[in-house]
């Protein structure tokens, strides 16, 4: 759940605040009325992103999305790499560093080799330049991580809410997370509430809905996480599989995240272990030799016979192939794999909404014909 800034210091930081808004204010005005250039490409583009610091399940998503699409398109994805080393446009290859590229792209294009992933802060040069490539230039587009980038012109726009930080409850920053104006919003085709209870009571609906203020022209879903098996980090260093029933209260793990909420991830864990000990460092965190060592000292410590190591699989691409992870580890670390699921039964409407915008897209009608 949101952590409420204490009444004094939201108090002091609400000049800030105002004075935040403005210039927001001010640029989304630029963009509505012309002033500022917004491109439209040839190819459909889709926008994911939010308004809010933090999480919201941007990755996932976006993994949903390629796997809705790809069958019959060339997809590519372009993110701006947050975190990484480098700088400018930088087409990621299976050389690719994580370093290098970011710890999200490089996880994509890890799951899905065989589509166009592409790094760039100036979304309109990186879209540019995905189009010029000689091999596998995509006929779409998904920008990740994009809301805010409002110098390209997606044909679908969607804005991902956390149902554990309604942006209804926040303020804008630095008084609180929201980096946009609550009514920045409005600008989504799809608004998804995502991070939901499974068992979310129906009235919940009703009430997101009326407190969003929902337009007729938008589309409101509801998701949920779902982890998958553990998979090892050194599969070629494990001997069998670790399923969750052989794992059922006979195990302690010690668990080990870098991203922006690891409570739900460690409760999850933790209802199929015996204990578990959490490490936890700060969201896209870099490991280092001296990170490896504690880990290594605190798993060292757990007394039990049966313990493992298990991470998410952000930090796991952190981790995969790191030279200084040490040797000794390698058999005993899992990672998590983490998908999206639709409430409901919505997620076949979803993805008939999905096509069906894209379809208004003149060249995406040109391109469905000459493939038909």
């Amino acid at each position: 759940m949101k952590t409420e800034k204490p009444l004094i210091l939201r108090l002091l930081l609400w000049p800030f605040s105002a004075i935040y808004w403005l210039v927001v204010t001010i640029r989304n005005l630029c963009f509505d009325a012309g002033i500022l250039p917004s491109k439209k490409f040839d190819v459909p583009i889709i926008s994911v992103g939010n308004i809010t610091v933090g999480g919201t399940g941007k990755t996932p998503f976006t993994e949903y999305l390629i796997k809705i699409l790809k069958t019959d398109h060339r997809v590519g994805v372009l993110s701006r790499g947050y975190k990484r080393k480098t700088s400018g446009y930088q087409l990621l290859t299976k050389d690719s560093k994580p370093l290098e590229v970011g710890d999200e792209p490089y996880q994509v294009k890890n799951k899905f080799p065989d589509i166009m992933v592409a790094v760039d802060a100036n979304r309109c040069r990186g879209v540019e330049n995905m189009l010029q490539e000689s091999y596998n230039k995509p006929d779409l587009i998904i920008l990740d991580d994009a809301y805010q980038h409002r110098y390209v012109t997606p044909d679908l726009s969607i804005l991902l809410v956390d149902y554990n930080r309604m942006i209804t409850e926040d303020h804008l920053l630095p008084m609180g997370e929201l980096r946009e104006p609550i009514g920045s919003k409005d600008r989504a085709d799809f608004i998804v509430i995502t991070k939901c209870p499974a068992d979310l009571p129906s009235i919940q609906y009703r009430i997101i809905r009326k407190n969003l203020g929902v337009y007729p022209y938008q589309s409101l879903y509801f998701t949920t996480l779902q982890y998958g098996d553990l998979v090892p980090l050194y599969p070629k260093n494990v001997n069998c599989a670790l399923t969750k029933s052989r794992l059922e209260n006979k195990y302690t793990a010690v668990v080990v995240s870098g991203i922006a909420s690891p409570l739900p991830f460690e409760e999850y864990v933790r209802t199929y272990m015996k204990d578990i000990i959490t490490l936890n460092y700060s969201d896209h965190h870099n490991f280092s030799k001296t990170d490896f060592q504690k880990i290594e000292s605190v798993f060292r410590d757990v007394k039990e016979k049966n313990k493992l190591i298990i991470t998410t699989e952000k930090d796991a691409v952190r981790m995969m192939n790191h030279p200084d992870f040490p040797d000794s580890l390698k058999k005993y670390i899992y990672y998590i794999p983490l998908y999206i699921a639709f409430l409901n039964e919505s997620g076949e409407d979803f993805d008939k909404k999905v096509w069906s915008y894209l379809e208004k897209n003149r060249c995406f009608s040109q391109m469905i014909s000459s493939k038909g």
